[in-house]
């Protein structure tokens, strides 16, 4: 009994896994196959690589990265035709140009803006905070200065 409830929740699961088999001729290009179908960001799906997306569009980017592969064409050349066709989202990392300048660097910009305001307020508390001297402490320490 135990073994037909397991049946009836796993059954479910396992039919709508995406088990794509490919045949590829030596295992370093299937090895190149998953880097690259991890590497690469479903357009349909928010933040799922194709390995791990089961959308249609996943299925047929997986597709075209096998037959890439087999076509001879390098890694960087996948990434090229990926990136010309579906753009930067496509890429986990996209390429740094105008458009990402900020994605890239607006963390770095953002900490040293926050770190001269902290600066600056905190000099600031500092010489508010400082007491100033007297007329007649200002002459004392000038004529202990002057022995």
């Amino acid at each position: 009994m135990r073994w037909l409830a397991f049946l009836l929740i796993a059954l479910p699961a396992i039919a709508s896994a995406a088990i794509d088999a490919y045949p590829f001729p030596n295992e370093e290009l299937e090895a190149r196959y998953n880097n690259l179908i991890e590497e690469l960001r479903c357009p349909q799906c928010l933040n799922t690589n194709l390995a791990g997306s089961d959308a249609m569009i996943a299925q047929d980017l997986r597709r075209e990265v096998h037959r890439l592969l087999l076509d001879g064409e390098s890694d960087q050349e996948i990434l090229d035709f990926m990136h010309a066709r579906y753009g930067d989202f496509i890429l986990y990392e996209p390429r740094v140009n105008r458009a990402t300048f900020l994605l890239w660097f607006g963390p770095l910009i953002l900490l040293i803006v926050g770190a001269a305001i902290a600066i600056m307020i905190v000099r600031q508390r500092r010489a508010e905070d400082a007491p100033g001297l007297s007329d007649d402490e200002a002459s004392r320490l000038d004529r202990l200065l002057e022995k």
